[in-house]
């Protein structure tokens, strides 16, 4: 061993999951140095890290994990002592028109993050005590009935070539566990929502419509539905996990807040109703409900998501602590602030 700092390297740091993960644990962890790399493709965003850039235990490096010869470089460059792989192309439709993109970033990425920790840390005598944190998604696992949950052990069944890149992260995540004796982890979660979202997804999509008196797209019936948690929950689950959950485990985290899409639409809507109701006076609207509009199907979109999270809670005593509706309230509020800055540049 050298006498360099050890550094917890987290991939993917400038999106949404990450970057709160990032801001959490800087916190948390103040003497823990944190190298944050990030492609900064259309997800990624440095704004989302404007509050942790300047804190003394926190570098960020812009480039591909799946650029072998550059992640080789930092392995050799800095002592990382973890990883915690967020790096990944994650939103669904963009993985129905291109799924090449997603197969190069969540698949042969994370096999090459994995080929340069497993050659440094073998190296170095130490393949089973650092430890590589995979992130993956409650998607895997496919589609539910109206009833039950997704467990740890339910079958893969991906309905889509996101969830299927994320499926086939994950195997070979176990297979360096199983192979090798690398120290390895997966962590599956529902639906998060809060601040720092990009603006693509479900949330601050009715957000940003609503505000713009533009229609407000929900797929289908608006009967699909998801488990929804908050992301500050799932940083405390993250650091549980990754500091002590058991080597070749996986851990789902849940939120135990299911909402059909239509619901979480409406919920959203009464909101603006009642803290910004000025904003959709110019559209002539009594409520900006009147701005949802049921559109075309996602093509092979999952019914209905739920995961069984009774592991992490009686194995690591993790629970979420935000409530729904105040979590929802705070996320509407960080976004109409986002809104209205943008409104006076």
């Amino acid at each position: 061993m050298n006498n360099r700092q050890q550094t917890l390297l987290i991939t993917g740091g400038a999106g949404f999951i990450g970057s709160n993960f990032i801001d959490y644990f800087t916190k948390q962890y103040p003497d823990t140095q944190i190298l944050n790399i990030d492609k900064l493709t259309y997800a990624g965003n440095l704004d989302n890290l404007r509050e942790v850039d300047q804190r003394p235990n926190y570098r960020f490096l812009q480039g591909d994990i799946g650029d072998k010869a550059w992640i080789t470089s930092i392995f050799e460059e800095y002592d990382i002592s973890g990883v915690i792989n967020f790096a990944a192309e994650s939103h669904v439709d963009r993985s129905i028109e291109d799924s090449q993109a997603f197969v190069e970033s969540n698949v042969l990425g994370t096999l090459t993050l994995l080929d340069a920790a497993k050659k440094d840390w073998e190296e170095k005598g130490e393949l089973d005590i650092r430890r590589f944190h995979q992130i993956s998604t409650d998607e895997v696992y496919g589609s539910l009935g109206e009833v039950g949950s997704f467990s740890e052990t339910t079958p893969y069944n991906p309905r889509n070539p996101y969830s299927a890149s994320k499926a086939s992260a994950n195997f070979f995540v176990k297979s360096f566990g199983y192979t090798y004796g690398m120290d390895v982890v997966i962590s599956s979660s529902s639906n998060n929502y809060g601040p720092r979202q990009h603006q693509e997804k479900l949330i601050p999509t009715i957000i940003s419509h609503a505000l713009e008196g533009k229609q407000i797209p929900i797929y289908g019936d608006g009967g699909n539905v998801r488990d929804w948690l908050y992301v500050d929950d799932h940083c405390r689950a993250i650091d549980l996990i990754y500091h002590k959950g058991h080597t070749l485990e996986s851990y789902n985290v849940g939120g135990g807040n299911e909402q059909t899409n239509k619901d979480m639409a409406a919920q959203i809507c009464s909101l603006l109703d009642e803290f910004v109701p000025e904003y959709r006076q110019p559209y002539s609207i009594s409520s900006y409900r009147d701005l949802i509009k049921f559109t075309e199907d996602r093509k092979g979109h999952d019914r209905r998501y739920s995961v069984d999270d009774r592991k992490i809670k009686q194995e690591l005593g993790w629970k979420p602590a935000v409530d729904f509706h105040e979590g929802l309230k705070k996320t509407m509020e960080w976004y109409v602030s986002e809104w209205k800055n943008k409104q006076t540049l």
